[in-house]
């Protein structure tokens, strides 16, 4: 006798939902971004060469990108005026410093974080508070290691400064380091973005640094690890100035 087929909301249709779903959260989806890295090795792979060792190969530099540039979803927290991580990574300096000559914004050395990614880390960046995007600018400049504290005045970078509704204002820069040859940043002068948006990306390897308002106390530590658009760095209250 034929097997007649499941009807909708047997448990057999719902197991297979709830696997669906499981599967959805769990691999996390892909930046657009790494589309081409991902697409091209995985076509020589399926369809390019009969050589086996080719195969496998495609299939793995495939797999290894699609791990690089994975875009997991994040939750920021709900409260008010916190300033989160804006990468995953490892913090590495929690320290003062000028920021960027080419912000113009003087050289009062404020408040810094700076986050350590590994090839390893997930590589987009989240934007660190909501407010509006005041100044975009890319600094052409050398590829050192980006764990070296010098990385941040010599090494190529993009800085976006944000203000907040409140008038508080904070500065993120994208650093390159010895892997990273390519700064992505989406982001407009004008942009309103909210907290935990995706903004960028660096490819292959980098640090991340923000600069926070004069007399912010910081909520890290060097050495911790951090969940970009979900750790927080700090937090504006009586301590920072107007």
């Amino acid at each position: 006798m034929a097997r007649r087929p499941t009807p909708p909301g047997t448990p057999e249709r719902t197991r297979v939902a709830h696997v669906a779903d499981l599967v959805r959260h769990t691999v996390p989806p892909l930046h657009p971004a790494g589309l081409p890295f991902v697409a091209a090795p995985l076509a020589i792979a399926l369809v390019g060469s009969k050589r086996r060792w080719v195969r496998r190969a495609g299939l793995l530099i495939a797999a290894v990108c699609a791990l690089f540039f994975r875009h997991p979803n994040r939750v920021p927290p709900n409260r008010p005026g916190v300033v989160v991580a804006p990468a995953d990574g490892e913090i590495a300096l929690v320290d003062t410093a000028i920021p960027p000559a080419e912000l113009g914004l003087g050289d009062r050395p404020l408040p810094r974080i700076s986050i350590f990614l590994s090839v390893l880390d997930v590589h987009v960046q989240r934007t660190p508070v909501s407010g509006t995007v005041r100044a975009v600018l890319h600094q052409p400049g050398q590829f050192r290691s980006a764990d070296l504290p010098e990385a941040s005045t010599v090494n190529e970078r993009t800085s976006m400064v944000l203000q907040t509704p409140d008038g508080q204002q904070i500065v993120v820069v994208q650093i390159a380091g010895l892997l990273a040859r390519r700064i992505v940043c989406d982001a407009q002068v004008g942009d309103v973005l909210t907290i935990g948006d995706t903004y960028g990306l660096i490819r292959f390897g980098s640090r991340v640094d923000t600069y926070f308002p004069p007399g912010t106390e910081p909520l890290a530590l060097p050495g911790q690890r951090t969940i970009g658009g979900e750790t927080v760095l700090a937090a504006f209250g009586s301590t920072a100035d107007a």
